[in-house]
């Protein structure tokens, strides 16, 4: 009796068992697959965001300009953020760059023209100069081989660049029939190669460090162009996200 009353037991146990077993892989494969392919929030709150940076050397650092809160960093991928504003006196950041060479230089354009330099990572900023005639500052690009050489594009005044680390700007503008510059790129591969994203007016290409420019814009059904990517390793395919008309690709 008692070799059978185990042996049944043993049995009831198994079958209470293999139910939780079944249960429990597929719900915890559901929860790893929900978040490889889900986005989750995770601040910062400082009002709309109007700019990502990462650092290209330590990934897992970022940097967010806001609309009202200034800038945030996040050191872990974005699971947690802090305000760094210390200096920053303006608190609408429309761009933020982060220099390739020596991370810890950071540059945030702000509107009303003023742009804010860094060099211990955010712990502090200095306004270094007004971008001259520029309304707000809503891209900035920074050359990958010469990082001292700054573009901001501005939402009335266009292109202006930089030679000397944002301490000087002149415009660059010969071509460039839109004013309010949004997006700008710099091809990885030869700097001389640019691109300015503009409101109403599409993308332009300058492959003369900026001096001169000319429109790109066939088959562009929306010429209002908010951000502009590069493919690092096909310089010559350019993304293109436009106001309401999706994302565009052109192969060059």
């Amino acid at each position: 009796m008692t070799s059978v009353l185990s042996a049944l037991l043993s049995r009831s146990w198994r079958a209470l068992l293999i139910p939780i077993v079944v249960i429990l892989g597929p719900t915890s494969a559901g929860v790893a697959a929900a978040q490889s392919g889900t986005w989750i929030s995770n601040g910062p709150e400082g009002g709309t965001i109007n700019a990502l940076a990462i650092d290209p050397q330590t990934p897992s650092t970022l940097y967010a300009g806001t609309s009202g809160g200034g800038v945030f960093q996040s050191p872990d991928g974005g699971a947690s953020w802090r305000a760094i504003n210390t200096g920053l006196t303006k608190s609408c950041v429309g761009a933020l760059a982060v220099d390739p060479q020596t991370t810890s230089t950071l540059y945030a354009g702000t509107y009303g023209g003023d742009v804010f330099q860094s060099t211990d990572a955010g712990s502090s900023w200095r306004a270094i100069n007004t971008v001259p005639t520029a309304g707000n500052v809503r891209a900035l690009a920074i050359d990958p081989q010469a990082s001292s050489t700054l573009y901001a594009g501005t939402s009335g005044g266009g292109v202006f660049q930089s030679t000397d680390g944002a301490t000087s700007w002149r415009a660059i503008n010969g071509g460039l029939t839109a004013s309010e510059v949004r997006a700008l790129a710099i091809d990885p591969q030869a700097s001389s190669t640019r691109y300015a994203g503009t409101s109403r007016g599409g993308v332009f290409k300058s492959t003369d460090w900026g001096a001169n420019w000319t429109a790109i814009n066939t088959g562009l059904t929306n010429t209002t162009v908010f951000s502009l990517a590069i493919d690092a390793h096909t310089p010559g395919t350019l993304y293109a996200g436009t106001s309401g008309g999706g994302a565009f690709v052109l192969h060059q």
